[in-house]
């Protein structure tokens, strides 16, 4: 069995690229509505009352997070701040539905898409990001997509006696 179809850096390239598209196509699906069609002015009436403060500011601090932070995520742009954002977006979502005393099937959601968000924080937006373009490590750039992994340091000859 090949090594590639075990372990591949450019499948896990890939792989984070396509969760990158998908989740920021549906977070921007999410915002837009609340942003530019006045979803916004619902949504504030909802937090408040489950007894979240903030208003209309915070319905559309979140509306601004997912509808842009939406477009940050498809191109991986300043991609960790911006996962940290939406994982915070979503735990004020959680709140929000367990508040109100909503079911799994409500809250549920919110719960994995915060879940994902922590776990985006931690991997990183991957090779084929702005992020890494501007941001790349040395080591990084020298990774040819062929061999998939960084360079191997040399090992020193061990001395006889």
């Amino acid at each position: 069995m090949s090594k590639k179809l075990l372990y591949s850096e450019d499948q896990i390239a890939l792989g984070l690229l396509i969760v990158r598209i998908g989740i920021g196509i549906a977070f921007m699906a999410h915002g837009f509505p609340k942003l530019f069609m006045g979803g916004a002015l619902g949504l504030s009436k909802g937090l408040a009352a489950a007894g979240i403060p903030g208003g209309v500011a915070a319905a559309y601090l979140a509306a601004f997070a997912e509808f842009f932070g939406g477009m940050a995520l498809i191109a991986g742009l300043f991609f960790r701040p911006t996962t940290v954002v939406l994982a915070f977006t979503m735990l004020v979502a959680l709140a929000f539905h367990l508040n109100l005393g909503d079911s799994f099937i409500k809250y549920s959601h919110a719960l994995e898409s915060g879940i994902l968000f922590v776990a985006l924080t931690v991997a990183g937006p991957g090779r084929f990001s702005v992020d890494h373009k501007l941001f790349g490590t040395s080591a990084e750039k020298e990774r040819t997509c062929e061999e998939g992994r960084r360079p191997v340091m040399p090992v020193p000859a061990q001395q006889t006696a």
